[in-house]
């Protein structure tokens, strides 16, 4: 890959998973009825989150998102 295609996510400063939301938002807005609504619902997020400290993994964090 060469740096003009390659991980236009970063050079635009964001993480990857925001990229891929960002992507997948506009896919989304470009669909017609029913199939609009029905990704739609399956736009929430859940995902689990946990800040390791001295080498050891706490308990994850559920963490939802709806945006």
């Amino acid at each position: 890959m060469s740096a003009t295609t390659g991980a236009v996510w970063r050079t635009a400063g964001m993480t990857y998973i925001g990229y891929s939301r960002l992507c997948a938002s506009i896919v989304r807005s470009c669909l017609k009825e029913p199939y609009k609504s029905e990704a739609a619902e399956v736009e929430k997020v859940h995902y689990s989150r946990s800040k390791w400290t001295d080498g050891k993994q706490p308990k994850p964090t559920i963490c939802e998102d709806d945006k």
